[in-house]
């Protein structure tokens, strides 16, 4: 086995994190002879967000989490891991409004079908007069996509979803993300399409990631890719410790020298390494610094914000429900945002084919009226708004369970990337062993494979001094040797960003 040296000492990685950014990490780093420790504050499982709960045989994701990238490295890593577990799966998602479901992406004919003919008239006079009096110099999402689309076509495809996912009103929210996010979705081109339909309606240009019709997916969820590597990291005799929380990071001479953590029966334990990790929340790791950040960085830190997560699966005695992969709701009348049919994504997620396990989503608050709900009564609310659109009755019902997860999305407001770099530029100046790696290591709401190449990124630099920087992977996964002045949110998903306090 090779021996890597760093001033004299064998390297030796600290990882704080077992999802995909941590165990990518330590995938890479064990297949180049550095001998890591990966610890993980969950007691029972690997995986973090990409995690697969089992309850009754009945598998779930948090959220669902299709394998696609465009980075064929992250592909090829994929089929190396799992090999034939990796089905491939074609996508089929609608949305629900009003009672009717709604082929997504949008298709001409089916829109206006559902729509109906007076309310297709209704949407094109507000489009035209949208057209006629725009709102001029659009500061906010609302008045952006209204003077695109009109107020009924927004309020149809755009407000009620948008403002679920973020608790954020659409007019608090930037038109800058509007801008980037929505024009390649002109539902006025699907309008005049369908009313024209010799008339073409224009070329679209690249695949739009979230259009891609077809993607890849482990037979038992995405979880079992990760439970994977922990597998192959134990047969390396470096197995995953699991329900280690860090509880102090210590650094003495300006490099990290430790991290401690505590197990669930209070036993404490140092970690020592030579490198260091993080996928952890930004948040939490700055404030487990030992001896403390400078107040300015323990500042930004603080003021980095999350948006909060509660999945509700369903068992339902029925073979078939519906045909989708996922429904995206936006019917204002319930509170559930998504719902995912994992017998969909795996014949292999439910246990007995003639029944089924959906998954029903609510973004929350960690701390607000939704999230301190009884897990008795989260069911009870998903199965009466389930009755609600007309998905089941409450009587096919059998069973539920509740998973919580705080921290799934961080929150882009008027002063997050400020805050970022502050906690970036002291940690690279100040710790620069102590690196950082994933969507909340990074506090970037990216997806799977972007964490991954990250990592992928962060362990060869300590393996080997690689010179790619991870802040310099863009949302596809594919790096970029430079980011001009003024270029926005290039490291991470596009996501809405509150209007900036007027001064």
């Amino acid at each position: 086995m090779a021996t890597l040296i760093a001033n004299g000492e064998r390297k030796h990685v600290v990882i704080m994190g077992a999802g995909p950014a941590g165990l990518t990490a330590a995938y890479e780093l064990l297949k180049r002879d550095v001998p890591v420790t990966v610890v993980e504050k969950d007691a029972k499982q690997v995986g973090g967000l990409a995690r697969t709960v089992e309850y009754k045989g009945y598998r779930f994701d948090i959220g669902g989490h299709r394998f696609f990238s465009k980075n064929e490295e992250v592909e090829h890593l994929w089929t190396e891991i799992l090999g034939p577990e990796m089905l491939t799966r074609g996508r089929l998602s609608r949305i629900y409004y009003r009672g009717r479901f709604f082929a997504y992406p949008i298709k001409a004919v089916n829109a206006l079908w559902n729509l109906g003919p007076i309310e297709a008239v209704l949407c094109l006079a507000s489009y035209a007069r949208a057209r006629l009096q725009p709102v001029k110099n659009p500061k906010t999402l609302e008045d952006w996509v209204r003077n695109q689309f009109g107020w009924r076509l927004f309020s149809i495809f755009f407000k009620t979803y948008t403002e679920k996912v973020w608790g954020i009103s659409t007019k608090e929210l930037s038109a800058d993300w509007a801008a980037q996010r929505i024009k390649s979705l002109d539902l006025w081109v699907v309008l005049r399409s369908a009313l024209l339909p010799g008339r073409k309606a224009g070329r679209r240009g690249e695949i739009v990631t979230t259009l891609i019709d077809r993607f890849r997916y482990p037979r038992l969820g995405p979880g079992q890719m990760w439970e994977r590597v922990a597998e192959i990291s134990e047969q390396k005799h470096h197995p995953v410790l699991l329900g280690r929380s860090v509880t102090r990071i210590d650094h003495k001479g300006g490099l990290v020298r430790s991290v401690v953590t505590t197990t669930a029966d209070g036993r404490t334990e140092t970690h020592e390494g030579t490198d260091f990790i993080s996928s952890i929340p930004m948040r939490e790791l700055v404030a487990k610094l030992d001896p403390p950040a400078p107040e300015r960085v323990r500042q930004a830190a603080d003021s980095l914000g999350y948006r909060d997560f509660i999945s509700i699966a369903l068992m339902i005695d029925r073979a078939d429900v519906f045909p989708d992969n996922w429904i995206y709701i936006h019917d204002p009348a319930v509170r559930v945002g998504r719902i995912q049919n994992f017998k969909n994504w795996s014949p292999d997620m439910v246990p007995d084919a003639g029944t089924t396990c959906l998954g029903l989503e609510y973004f929350c608050f960690e701390g607000d009226g939704l999230w301190n709900m009884l897990d008795g009564d989260l069911v009870a609310l998903a199965t009466t708004e389930l009755a609600h659109l007309g998905i089941c009755s409450p009587s096919q019902v059998f069973d539920g369970v509740v998973v919580r997860q705080p921290k799934a999305y961080p929150v882009y407001d008027d002063s997050y990337q400020a805050n970022v770099g502050i906690v970036r530029d002291y940690l690279m100046s100040s710790l620069p062993n102590l690196h950082l790696a994933g969507r909340n290591g990074m506090h970037k709401y990216n997806n799977q494979d972007h964490s991954m190449m990250t990592a992928l990124l962060v362990a060869r630099k300590i393996a080997t001094g690689g010179l790619l920087d991870p802040w310099k992977v863009n949302a596809d996964a594919v790096y970029h040797e430079d980011i001009r002045v003024g270029e926005r949110d290039l490291t991470g998903r596009q996501v809405p960003e509150r209007v900036p306090a007027k001064t």
